[in-house]
C-alpha cells in the first residue's frame, strides 16, 4: 500500500511541477496570476484525442501536433488579451479566468461533457514488491523528468534563459542591459504554455479528458 502511493505521488508530483514550473515562470517574468495556464493543459489533452480517434492517427503523432498548437495558441491569446492590460493586475486576473471559461466552453461545444481517454502508447504493467505498476505510468514519470531537465538546461544555458532569469529578478536592470522585456515576457508565456501542452501530452494516456479536467489541478 505505501509503495503504490509513492509511485502515484511520484507520478503526480512530476506532472504537477510541470504546471507549477510554467504557472511561476509567467507569474515571475511577465507579472502575470494566468489562471488559464492548465486550460491549456486541458485544450492538449483534447487536441490528441481529436488527432488520435477523429484523424487515426497514433497518439505521438497527436502529441507531436498539441504542443505546438497550444503554445502558438497561448502566445496569440496572450499578445492580444493579455500583453495591453498586464500592468494592471485584477484586469488580468479576471481576463484570464475568463479565457479559461471561454477554452472550456469551447470544448464543452466541440465534444460535449462525455468523458474521453486516449490509449496507453505501451500497455501492459509490471510488478515491483507486489505493486502494479503500468508501462505507461513509467514513461509519463520518465518525459516529466526529461522535459524538467530540458528547461532547466534552456534557463541556465541559453542566452535566452539569461534573459529569462534576469528579466525576473529585474526588469528595469534587464531593459537597460539592452533585453526587450516585452519580447522576453512573450518568449515565456511560450515556454509556460509548452510546459502545460506537454503535460497534458503525457498526462492524457492516465487520465479522463473532459471539459472541467483544467480545475483540479489548479485547485491542487
Amino acid at each position: 500500500m505505501i509503495l503504490d502511493i509513492i509511485i502515484t505521488s511520484l507520478i503526480n508530483g512530476s506532472t504537477y511541477a510541470l504546471l507549477a514550473i510554467g504557472f511561476s515562470l509567467i507569474f515571475g517574468v511577465a507579472r502575470i496570476v494566468n489562471i488559464a495556464h492548465t486550460a491549456f493543459y486541458m485544450v492538449a489533452a483534447y487536441c490528441i484525442y481529436f488527432v488520435t480517434y477523429n484523424m487515426g492517427y497514433h497518439p505521438i503523432v497527436g502529441m507531436l501536433i498539441a504542443v505546438p498548437v497550444v503554445t502558438l495558441l497561448g502566445m496569440i491569446t496572450y499578445w492580444i488579451f493579455i500583453a495591453p492590460i498586464r500592468e494592471h493586475e485584477a484586469a488580468v486576473l479576471i481576463g484570464t479566468i475568463a479565457l479559461a471559461i471561454a477554452l472550456q466552453e469551447v470544448m464543452l461545444l466541440i465534444f460535449s461533457g462525455a468523458y474521453r481517454s486516449v490509449p496507453a502508447l505501451m500497455p501492459g504493467f509490471f510488478t515491483i514488491f507486489g505493486v502494479k505498476v503500468f508501462y505507461q505510468q513509467l514513461i509519463t514519470f520518465i518525459a516529466a523528468l526529461v522535459i524538467l531537465g530540458a528547461l532547466r538546461l534552456l534557463l541556465m544555458k541559453t542566452r535566452l534563459g539569461l534573459a529569462i532569469r534576469s528579466t525576473a529578478q529585474d526588469r528595469e536592470v534587464a531593459n537597460l542591459m539592452g533585453m526587450n522585456e516585452s519580447r522576453v515576457a512573450l518568449y515565456t508565456v511560450g515556454i509556460s504554455i509548452a510546459l502545460a501542452g506537454f503535460t497534458g501530452a503525457v498526462v492524457v494516456p492516465l487520465t479522463i479528458v473532459e471539459p472541467f479536467m483544467w480545475l483540479h489541478p489548479l485547485i491542487m
